[in-house]
């Protein structure tokens, strides 16, 4: 298994521990490997995440966002049926399963469907983060901004 050291990084920059937290949290979690899922960019600004759930009902999954972090949950309810299988090969265990997503990124729907969780990411940039057009003024006109008295 590979680990990053990234020791180095700290003496030489500041402010960016929170991007070596998020790389170092990413080659973490890429070793379990369960469930497998799909990223998929939809859009310009749309994203899916599909998860592959086989044998969860609806009602043993759990999604949830907080602070950026989109973190899903698979609880299997105890299977106290007295099967005896000669192989089993679907695996119905627990799983947790976390995705840090970017600064607004917002979740827009979750859906389970022959046994893919998909959900729906959307980012929506507020008003104020949006390119907007500045008008430039012609030669020899001022722009008298209010409050202001003329010359």
């Amino acid at each position: 298994m590979r680990t990053i050291d990234f020791s180095p990084l700290y003496r030489s920059v500041v402010g960016f521990d929170r991007l070596a937290d998020l790389l170092d949290a990413a080659t973490n979690e890429a070793a379990t490997g369960y469930p497998p899922y799909n990223i998929e960019r939809v859009d310009e600004n749309a994203y899916r995440i599909e998860i592959a759930v086989a044998g969860f009902r609806p009602e043993e999954l759990n999604v949830e966002v907080k602070e950026n972090l989109l973190t899903v949950q698979g609880r299997k309810a105890a299977n106290d049926d007295q099967r005896r299988y000669l192989h089993r090969g679907l695996a119905e265990r627990n799983f947790e399963r976390r995705f840090q997503l970017a600064d607004y990124v917002v979740v827009t729907d979750a859906s389970l469907a022959d046994g893919l969780l998909s959900i729906s990411l959307k980012r929506e940039l507020p008003e104020a983060l949006k390119p907007r057009r500045i008008e430039i003024n012609g030669q020899g006109k001022s722009t008298l901004i209010e409050g202001e008295k003329a010359a």
